[in-house]
């Protein structure tokens, strides 16, 4: 072709297809679900023209300006577009659906309204999170919180808990890009909360540690712990004159004996000016060792 006539062709195809805009709208879709995309600008038709979807420039529909449409080939079923606004409806997309759409009136001229990049993700993998407890003492302690997905990705972050609160240390991973285009977090939430979430796009899994409870004694255990020392010393202060097995009968302190401690103190108390004379006193621990 001659160098003069090709620059007219090529200088008429860029005039045919300079309308419209130039915006491209990134897409997300989960995988197995529908798509849809709207026109962004009127759509009129008119005589020898069409309206068409397009992926990666190849038409998936055609509306003529009698309203009949045409799907093309292995479409059919899958696609669907909607008359009162001219909206592109794809079933069930796949991996194989990620790419170009472009929405045009075709006729002297191009006219693009609407031009989108679709990706089709997969859900992402459950999450987990496990502890790794580093120190411990009886106010504070540190540990690792490992987040690690089905795809075997994982993340490491150190935190530090006192009586009460916990932080996280920096240094640590805190955010990581997986090679599947996921992102893989972990953060501290309302003070004693750790989350690890796995999510992309279109869709999220978390998974929540209580990193608190790893710190500290179970509860249960210091409840014993105080009731067992609660229990030894009311045992000592019920009687502080019994030196023997307050259950041995044997050993148990006569009547008597009481009486002569009872006896010394009063007679201490006596000498001291107390007008208490020890005769009421013997009245009264005569009248207990009796009863």
């Amino acid at each position: 072709m001659h160098p003069i006539i090709l620059l007219f062709v090529i200088s008429l195809l860029h005039a045919y297809e300079a309308r419209g805009s130039d915006t491209v709208t990134p897409v997300f879709v989960q995988k197995g679900k529908d798509l849809l995309l709207n026109v962004t600008a009127p759509v009129k038709l008119v005589e020898r023209s069409d309206f068409r979807w397009q992926f990666n420039n190849l038409s998936i529909i055609r509306l003529f300006d009698d309203n009949k449409t045409k799907t093309i080939g292995p479409y059919h079923g899958r696609v669907e577009i909607f008359l009162q606004n001219h909206s592109l409806l794809l079933k069930n997309v796949q991996q194989a659906d990620s790419g170009r759409y472009t929405a045009a009136v075709i006729g002297e001229e191009i006219n693009y309204v609407g031009k989108y990049s679709v990706t089709v993700q997969d859900p992402v993998s459950p999450v987990n999170g496990t502890v790794d407890l580093l120190s411990s003492s009886s106010d504070s302690c540190n540990l690792t919180v490992t987040c690690s997905t089905q795809d075997s990705h994982h993340i490491n972050s150190t935190f530090r808990c006192e009586a009460n609160t916990c932080s996280q240390e920096e240094g640590g991973e805190r955010s990581k890009v997986t090679t599947s285009g996921t992102s893989l977090r972990v953060y501290l939430s309302k003070g004693f909360s750790v989350i690890c979430n796995h999510s992309n796009q279109v869709s999220s899994d978390e998974h929540t540690t209580m990193i608190r409870d790893f710190c500290f004694s179970n509860p249960d255990e210091r409840e014993e712990m105080k009731n067992t020392v609660y229990e030894t010393v009311q045992v000592k202060s019920v009687n502080p004159l019994m030196d023997q097995n307050p259950t041995d009968d044997a050993a148990a302190p006569s009547p008597s004996s009481i009486y002569s401690v009872i006896e010394l103190r009063s007679m201490k108390s006596t000498e001291a000016g107390d007008t208490t004379q020890p005769e009421s006193l013997y009245a009264q621990v005569d009248k207990s060792a009796l009863a």
